[in-house]
């Protein structure tokens, strides 16, 4: 990337000013290179000078001036300008952009593809919703920016595996087999009442005729305190499959359903089960403590505030024991270098414990990150809206999709931060207009495809186009925003902030609207300014369906 040959160009530049004396021996801080936020001031700027300042007892402006004179030529730089008070602006060379139009259809669907991860193994896990009722809308958040964060990673070098953790033991497990049971033997006439803490949703009753239309009465007689295991997990199992349905319909596949209870069971050849080997591991550690007739994580070692109870008096393990031996199983069993979990913000309590949790297994929490995300309500215009009471008052992923369709559901539910609360316009997001963002960008990607098509038909070609003849303005600015797609996946998948790609869709879609206003593209007098044109719009539909693509969105070819 340009980006990078600036940065090296800036190195090799204040090095050379130290071997000359043209600046003191310091420590040269890593050399950063950004966009700077008015045009005016150049396509990429550093501000080494000022970081170089008082180390090197200099004026920022004049340290500027010294490492601009010691800049090595470059094709791609017209211009390498010292700013006060002590940047140097750098303007890319025009023709060097143009030509940027052949690199970008050289490398086809892989433009945008960065060397960053160097194959090291990533493994995201998001949505992991209980399997104990459908998919709520805000689930629908947490899926699309875990889908888009992986499609990222692996664009940017990356081994990336999709993982949902299907909980199907622990405490609401069985309020969900107590519940199910009480729907299932009301189909039998028994009269019992679902729990005080059981999930009331009509979901339940649908759920409890579909397991006696298979299992008949064989548990109507069961005691209600004690669920039957088939029934639990068969429950659960019809349950995860609507889930992987729901999740289809989004757009979004995994590569693993892993199965909590897998935790408890020993693997073959005798390496035991994942939550004995963690519990082991810390308790080897010296960070297992009894108190109170239960065991407990001694988290406030590792400077937590407070200490966190792994197995209770009752001797069954807590959640939080059971995540710990999913991220030793992680980590430890299966071998990967980086774990993303994205979780609701109702987890957000949870984050440094777990942290902490592995760093006491003896991982890097580095090697952990935890992405909160913040809640979603929908809206009519001003109207807010519930969507479903069939699962008792929720508003349901499916009916979201069903209603705005998944292009638009995964636009918009990425489009902002994840640590910021959005707002869904359902309107908005089903409007056939400009005012309707993954619309306007379908639309840009569907004109490009009509303009060639067009083309062809009218016998006009790219082949053989100089893209030396493209210097019109809008031209290389359309240039310049196609060449920030690398940028972007490499600065995503260091930050895992997906909710940039949809704005650079719209970016890029502007960009273009404005060359077609701007540029004829078909012109039977200027025929070679044709083709080179084309050209440009063949990287621009390229690099408009990279993006799209990337947000599992759909890059149509008419609209």
């Amino acid at each position: 990337m340009i980006r990078d040959d600036l940065s090296a160009m800036v190195e090799t530049a204040a090095r050379a000013a130290m071997d000359h004396g043209e600046l003191p021996r310091v420590v040269l801080p890593e050399v950063t290179i950004e966009r700077p936020a008015r045009p005016e001031h150049g396509d990429y700027a550093t501000s080494l000078p000022l970081r170089l300042a008082r180390a090197a007892r200099a004026d920022p402006l004049e340290i500027a001036r010294r490492l601009a004179g010691r800049l090595p030529a470059s094709g791609a730089v017209a211009a390498a300008e010292p700013a006060p008070p002590g940047f140097i602006n750098f303007r890319l060379s025009e023709a060097w952009l143009a030509s940027q139009v052949d690199a970008i259809m050289a490398a086809g669907a892989a433009f945008g593809d960065v060397a960053l991860g160097g194959g090291r193994r990533v493994q995201v896990e998001f949505v992991s919703a209980n399997p104990t009722g459908p998919l709520t809308a805000g689930n629908g958040r947490g899926a699309a920016i875990g889908d888009v964060l992986a499609s990222v990673l692996q664009a940017a070098g990356y081994q990336v595996e999709r993982e949902y953790l299907v909980n199907d033991a622990g405490t609401q497990t069985d309020v969900f087999g107590r519940t199910l049971l009480a729907r299932y033997q009301q189909l039998f006439g028994r009269d019992v009442e679902i729990p005080a803490d059981g999930y009331p949703g009509e979901y339940m009753v649908d759920l409890a005729r579909r397991l006696k239309d298979e299992l008949g009465a064989r548990y109507a007689d069961a005691s209600i305190d004690a669920p039957p295991e088939e029934l639990v997990l068969r429950g659960i199992d019809v349950m995860v499959e609507q889930i992987g349905e729901d999740m289809k319909r989004l757009g979004v596949r995994y590569d693993e359903w892993f199965r909590e209870r897998s935790l408890y069971q020993d693997e073959p050849g005798g390496a035991g089960n994942a939550y004995d080997a963690a519990m082991q591991t810390l308790r080897g550690k010296g960070y297992l403590v009894e108190k109170e007739g239960a065991l407990w994580f001694a988290s406030t070692e590792l400077g937590e505030d407070k200490d966190n109870v792994v197995i209770r008096s009752t001797g069954k393990p807590t959640y939080f024991a059971s995540d710990i031996a999913y991220h030793f199983d992680k980590f430890a069993r299966r071998g990967f270098d980086l774990v993303i979990d994205i979780w609701g913000a109702d987890h957000q309590g949870h984050v440094s414990r777990m942290k902490a949790a592995v760093e006491a297994i003896g991982v890097d929490p580095d090697h952990l990150d935890i992405i909160i995300y913040q809640l979603v309500s929908f809206r009519r215009g001003d109207e807010l809206v519930r969507l479903s009471k069939r699962a008792g008052n929720l508003v349901l992923m499916r009916d979201v999709v069903d209603e705005v369709g998944a292009d638009a559901a995964r636009f918009f539910f990425l489009a902002r931060s994840a640590d910021s609360q959005m707002e869904f316009d359902l309107e908005l997001a089903k409007k056939q207009a400009a005012e309707n963002p993954v619309y306007y960008v379908q639309y840009a990607h569907a004109r490009i495809a009509g303009i060639l098509a067009n083309a062809a038909e009218r016998g006009f070609s790219a082949e053989g186009g100089d893209v030396r003849l493209l210097a019109h303005p809008a031209e290389l600015d359309l240039v310049r925003k196609m060449l920030q797609l690398p940028e972007l996946v490499q600065m995503m998948a260091r930050s895992k902030e997906p909710h940039h790609l949809p704005h650079y869709a719209q970016d890029l879609a502007t960009a273009f609207h404005a060359f077609y206003t701007e540029c004829r593209v078909l012109d039977a007098d200027a025929r070679p300014l044709s083709a080179a044109r084309l050209k440009l719009c063949g990287a621009a539909r390229l690099t408009l369906a990279r993006a799209l693509g990337l947000m599992g969105v759909s890059a149509p070819e008419r609209m």
